[in-house]
């Protein structure tokens, strides 16, 4: 990879253009970093340390360090050029006390400090300073170490120097306003990590590292093989096509395109762009020329090797791109994104610069390649098979009416309320218990589908294979929401989904096929905050009649119980039998653990598991796709092996196990 540098390396005040003041950020922090809860919170992280990373893309940073501190701050470090310390000739004021307290005002407006730039169109660093109460920045630059203090963005004194110094770089430390995010100022160290992980694959050469002080935990990552190894890193697990990973770096103009792609045996695609190693989840020009130019290519040399049939159709992108996982990474001196969250790369020529790089060299390695060639065009044939059996599958039980919303599920008992923000569906385990959750429910708001057996392992299966498993299509059906070409949320007839299952082995491996499912054909409904698991009762701790019983969701909280119940008899002065068992010393009659939702009747089914004033229900949430793909590619893929060693690594975590 060609490393991206700058003609003129001098980094100076005359570089920083200043463009409006800081005071609307405090005001507004939602318009600067999407939010004030965890993902805003995070957003402070990321822009000080897409700062270093962006002395690494100009070649003046070799790492990034960031540090969990016990009280709470974090501290990010490089080794890059240092901000620049003179007075800056617009404000007065030292450039570095500029750069953190004037909006706009950063080395990447003007000419000659950064050719490319992943930082928030330069604002981070002041950004960041203003929603912290406390932010210290430390400058080594020059043979000197100056440094400086803020609160919540203004300084508490000037620029000073405290000491000499034989290294370059920027330390920020800082410390999130409790009064912008109210709902935590607590940083989580995976979600850091995870960030360093991916900068460090995007950047080749750099080390990245987390250390949690407050632990000792510290994890560092250095990826020579830069995006190629993030590829082998997504297919961990996955049976792939062939070894060899596909791999471009060009420049076009002043745009550098890098693609790396390999293909797996998985139904699904994996693909990933950046622009300035910022994450486009909603993609852009970038995907729309590679998705073009991957689809002329496979159907090209398809026809010239005569795989595909003159009389044959082309194969749909759909088809060329199965199991496809890909990294597209461009940059660009500047990036247009549609947003302030950079969600969607804009750039009109981008297309035509992916599109060019990818079709040429893509058919060259084709060429050059052909046993693999081979591979990956039967592969979109078997695809492309499979679609059509899939269409003639989905277009059959259309024309039967199977999908219309006007014809329910027979088994589906459904709720009265058609407002589907007030109503929701329980997904129930087994007749049996759906018997009791239907006698027990309150049928105004709450529906149940009760489903039989084990659900079809979506992970190994089409969707011809799905639309022909009765209770995939019941779930489809109750949904409202359709599937793939026809999915759409807007259809949705519940805004609760509530997945409850037995608390055993196999109440947990139906509730993972479920979610399996809605996590790879109805994403939108978990992002949407639309799935929750049921938490039924582990234990019943009966006292003189059913109406005292008290009931326990997990082990940890019946010893709680047992433990206060008891200390609370014995300083009353009752009497305690210590030879007696703990449930029966806290003064229970009986201890019940329940194994399914069947042992309970329709009333404590409802009291304990459905009721809304006393349920217990976790919401599902998809923090990092990334990592959800590895697990559920990991528990209900191809490759045992990897779900043994799984098992094996977990299992002293599980308390009981029924076999």
């Amino acid at each position: 990879m060609a490393k991206e540098t700058t003609k003129n390396t001098e980094y100076s005040s005359g570089q920083i253009t200043v463009l409006e003041g800081l005071e609307p950020v405090r005001k507004r922090p939602g318009m600067y970093i999407g939010g004030t809860g965890v993902e805003g919170l995070h957003h402070l992280v990321w822009e000080i340390i897409d700062n270093g990373i962006d002395e690494a893309l100009a070649g003046h940073a070799t790492y990034v360090e960031v540090k969990m501190l016990p009280d709470g701050g974090i501290t990010v470090i490089d080794d890059g050029r240092g901000i620049p310390t003179d007075i800056h000739p617009k404000t007065g004021k030292s450039t570095v006390e500029t750069v953190l307290t004037v909006l706009h005002a950063g080395g990447k407006f003007g000419d000659g400090g950064y050719k490319v730039s992943g930082g928030l169109h330069g604002v981070g660093s002041s950004v960041v300073n203003a929603l912290s109460n406390k932010l210290i920045v430390t400058v080594y630059r020059d043979g000197k170490i100056h440094q400086q203090e803020y609160a919540k963005g203004a300084p508490l004194g000037d620029l000073k120097v405290i000491g000499k110094t034989d290294r370059t770089g920027t330390e920020i430390t800082f410390y999130a306003d409790e009064t912008i995010f109210k709902e935590t100022t607590e940083f989580n160290y995976t979600t850091i990590l995870d960030r360093l992980r991916h900068a460090a694959y995007l950047t080749k050469g750099i080390r990245t590292s987390l250390e949690d002080t407050r632990t000792g935990e510290r994890y560092g990552f250095y990826f020579e093989g830069g995006i190629q190894s993030y590829v082998k890193h997504l297919d961990i697990g996955k049976d792939v096509v062939d070894e060899d990973i596909f791999y471009v770096d060009k420049m076009v103009q002043d745009v550098q395109v890098e693609i790396a792609l390999q293909y797996t045996e998985a139904y699904t695609e994996t693909i990933k762009t950046f622009a300035n190693n910022v994450l486009n989840p909603d993609g852009g020009t970038h995907l729309t020329g590679f998705r073009s130019a991957l689809t002329r290519v496979i159907n090209d040399y398809a026809r010239k090797s005569g795989q595909l049939k003159e009389k044959e159709e082309n194969l749909t992108g759909e088809d060329c791109r199965e199991g496809l996982t890909a990294i597209i990474l461009v940059k660009l001196p500047d990036p247009q994104f549609e947003g302030q969250t950079k969600n969607k790369l804009g750039n009109p020529e981008i297309r035509g610069y992916v599109e060019t790089v990818l079709g040429e060299n893509l058919a060259y390695y084709m060429e050059e390649h052909p046993a693999i060639a081979k591979k990956i065009i039967g592969k979109a044939l078997l695809s492309s098979r499979a679609r059509k059996a899939a269409r003639a599958a989905r277009e059959n039980i259309i024309r039967k009416g199977v999908l219309d919303g006007a014809s329910m599920p027979g088994k589906l008992s459904d709720c009265s309320s058609k407002d589907p923000a007030a109503s929701e569906l329980y997904l129930v385990e087994g007749d049996s218990a759906g018997g009791s959750a239907k006698s027990g429910r309150d049928s105004k708001t709450q529906a149940i589908l009760p489903l039989r057996g084990k659900v079809l392992n979506v992970e190994r299966a089409r969707l011809d294979k799905m639309l022909a498993n009765n209770e995939i299509l019941s779930l489809i059906k109750a949904l409202g929401v359709g599937i793939e070409e026809s999915f759409s949320l807007e259809g949705l007839r519940y805004h609760r989904i509530i997945i409850m299952t037995d608390a055993d082995v196999d109440g947990s491996h139906i509730s993972t096929l479920l979610l399996t499912f809605f996590f790879r054909f109805m994403q939108p409904v978990v992002d949407g905050g639309h799935v929750y698991l049921a938490k039924p009762p582990l234990f019943e701790l009966v006292k003189a009649g059913r109406k005292n019983s008290v009931f326990i969701y997990d082990e940890d909280a019946l010893e709680v119980v047992l433990d206060e119940t008891i200390a609370a008899r014995k300083k009353e002065g009752l009497k305690v039998n210590d030879s007696d068992e703990r449930y029966r010393q806290a003064g229970f009659i009986e201890q019940k653990r329940y194994k399914g939702l069947g042992e309970m009747d329709a009333d404590q089914l409802f009291d304990t598991t459905m009721d809304p004033e006393k349920r217990v229900l976790v919401q599902v949430k998809v923090e990092d796709a990334e990592r959800a793909d590895a697990i559920f590619n990991k528990l209900m893929g191809t490759e045992v092996e990897l779900r043994k060693n799984f098992i094996q690594a977990n299992a002293k975590f599980v308390k009981d196990l029924d076999i």
